[in-house]
């Protein structure tokens, strides 16, 4: 057996003296697993980071086998990544949340995605924001996608502002004033109607808030599982360097 593929680090676990166990996102064989040998030499160390773009060969004498990776660096963003707080913590989250999809199985949109969201990573707050998007993808992906474009008391596609912690459906400012405390708030950037750029702060918040209740009822608790810690670290760090830049103003 042997494939060549596109791919993305999302860990090494050391194996033996010298070699390692990569886990891939790939395009097209999804999130798998294989053996580096000489993983630990001078030369491989900087290409398995986590976040870093790869062109990969696996080989194995049976598919279900764990095989072997030949890895060739591609797109080397970890030394980037990981010189920020948000870059350390973001790249574990993403990889926490890829590893919430089955082994094996493609999820071409999913890697792009990873992809997209891993190349314009650089601004905390940006980053925030795509990590939200890909938070709510990996809803969609997993089989509880939110219905954010009509509200769900009145088919009504403008002034969408809650969500529905019930139906995980939009709802509009006027469906939802009489019962707004019990609702999920809507942040800016994932409304139809409004600008990608056009976020506060506060919108940020309510987006971690929105993807984090999803996350946990209908994924990370039925499989005994909480938010990891990178994600609240994530958090953290994206306020913090949110602050400084506001205080610099």
């Amino acid at each position: 057996m042997e494939w060549t593929d596109e791919g993305i680090v999302l860990g090494v676990r050391r194996h033996g003296e010298s070699s390692a166990i990569v886990e891939l996102l790939t395009r097209s064989h999804g999130r798998h697993l294989g053996l580096v040998r000489g993983a630990a030499s001078s030369r491989m160390r900087p290409l398995l980071q986590p976040g870093n773009g790869v062109s990969a060969v696996w080989r194995a004498r049976l598919d279900e086998h764990l095989g072997t990776f030949q890895i060739e660096g591609t797109r080397l963003r970890a030394a980037a990544l990981l010189g920020s707080s948000h870059g350390v913590y973001g790249v574990t989250q993403l990889a926490a949340l890829a590893r919430l999809l089955p082994e094996r199985d493609p999820h071409e949109e999913i890697f792009e995605m990873l992809e997209r969201t891993l190349d314009d990573f650089d601004d905390a707050r940006g980053a925030a924001a795509h990590l939200i998007r890909f938070e709510l993808a990996m809803l969609a992906e997993l089989g509880f996608g939110l219905d954010l474009e009509t509200c769900a008391a009145t088919g009504a596609t403008a002034d969408l502002i809650y969500v529905s912690p019930k139906s995980g459906g939009a709802v509009s400012r006027t469906a939802g004033a009489p019962f707004h405390d019990r609702l999920l708030r809507l942040p800016t950037f994932l409304r139809q109607d409004e600008g990608a750029n056009g976020w506060s702060d506060q919108d940020l918040s309510d987006g971690f808030a929105l993807t984090g209740f999803f996350q946990l009822r209908h994924v990370l608790e039925p499989r005994g599982q909480g938010h990891s810690d990178a994600r609240e670290g994530f958090v953290n760090a994206v306020m913090r360097a949110r602050a400084k830049i506001g205080s610099a103003v």
